[in-house]
């Protein structure tokens, strides 16, 4: 096994980090300070509906070569300058992941240098920290295919609350299709449910479901669809309402973490932590607290390959490397089975 710090005195440290869990192809150059040196991706775009794993996965395969030199481009560094690769090992859709696993394993092969896999979900929260300088919060981790809140505890992150279906960004996005809202780059279509919700005026009552710390969002998107069908209620309103009753549970299972935990700070990361209004309501639970309240960047909210380069970075410089005949893709690793070690 290679020595991390014998190597980094032999050559200079980064890691290049590689994302496919779905429908974004990412690759992120960090330094081993965590400077964030390149962050570039190419996303796939479905003509209609959801996201088409095959046809997701045959998009990253195609960009893949460009994605990675404007990422080498963009931070100045050459291939025989990386130390490690890092790729998304899971969770996420598989034909996605094993392109990505793919085109990670062969650098690695060729560069002749440690692979590492990431847990996607991880990589997400170390983004935020790394970013936000928050050390030890309450993380709402909401996206297109994840909602859980989540906290360090005795080596791990544990799930506090998670979604028992779909995820909130997976609610906002299906309400969104089926209202007819355009998935545009650069504008998504949660984001076109955000800017619909602002001119909503009347909230609809729509069902509330938290079940301890657990919440359930299938019976509230069937309930808004069926009156968006309906069409008794405005777009707006519908919109609003969607955000107000899904928002309210992911910020009650929210506080409740925080108040069991009495940890001093709370994180938000993911796709939706771009939503002003999930913001705002954050802000009001943390500040109740006595809780410094944090939001990652746009740039690193959604899926990037930085994250997976920092946490590449982590997960290297505390021993943890992952041999190709074991680099397998997994499909439902879940974030409370992974050991973090730089984590005291």
């Amino acid at each position: 096994m290679r020595n991390p710090q014998k190597d980094q005195q032999t050559k200079q440290a980064y890691c290049l980090g590689i994302e496919s869990t779905a429908d974004d192809f990412g690759v992120g150059i960090c330094s081993f300070d965590g400077d964030i040196l390149a962050n570039k991706s190419d996303g796939y775009i479905p003509t209609e509906g959801g996201i088409h794993p095959r046809e997701a996965a045959r998009h990253h395969a195609e960009v893949a070569d460009k994605v990675l030199n404007h990422a080498l481009t963009a931070a100045k560094v050459k291939p025989s300058d990386l130390s490690v690769i890092a790729f998304s090992q899971g969770p996420g859709l598989g034909p996605c992941l094993r392109t990505g696993a793919t085109v990670a394993r062969a650098l690695a092969s060729y560069l002749d240098i440690p692979l590492v896999g990431i847990n996607h979900s991880v990589a997400h929260i170390e983004i935020g920290k790394l970013k936000t300088g928050a050390q030890d919060p309450v993380t709402l981790y909401a996206s297109g295919g994840n909602t859980m809140v989540t906290a360090f505890d005795s080596g791990r992150y544990r799930v506090f609350g998670e979604t028992l279906d779909i995820a909130l960004g997976n609610c906002l996005d299906v309400f969104a299709r089926e209202a007819g809202l355009k998935h545009k780059k650069g504008f998504p279509l949660g984001a076109a449910v955000e800017k619909l919700a602002l001119e909503g005026k009347r909230l609809v009552s729509l069902p509330y479901v938290v079940k301890g710390m657990d919440l359930s969002l299938s019976g509230l998107l069937t309930a808004a669809t069926a009156l968006l069908y309906k069409g008794d209620f405005r777009l707006e309103d519908l919109c609003y309402s969607l955000q107000e009753h899904a928002f309210s549970m992911v910020t009650e299972v929210t506080e409740r973490a925080l108040a069991h935990t009495e940890k001093r700070e709370v994180l938000l990361t993911g796709g939706v932590a771009a939503n002003k209004r999930l913001q705002q309501m954050l802000a009001v639970i943390a500040q109740e607290h006595d809780a410094s309240f944090h939001v990652v960047p746009l740039e690193f909210a959604t899926d990037n390959g930085a994250m997976i380069a920092w946490t590449g970075v982590l997960a290297y410089k505390h021993g943890l490397q992952t041999p190709v005949d074991e680099s397998f893709v997994r499909l439902r690793w879940r974030v409370d089975k992974v050991d973090v070690p730089w984590i005291s």
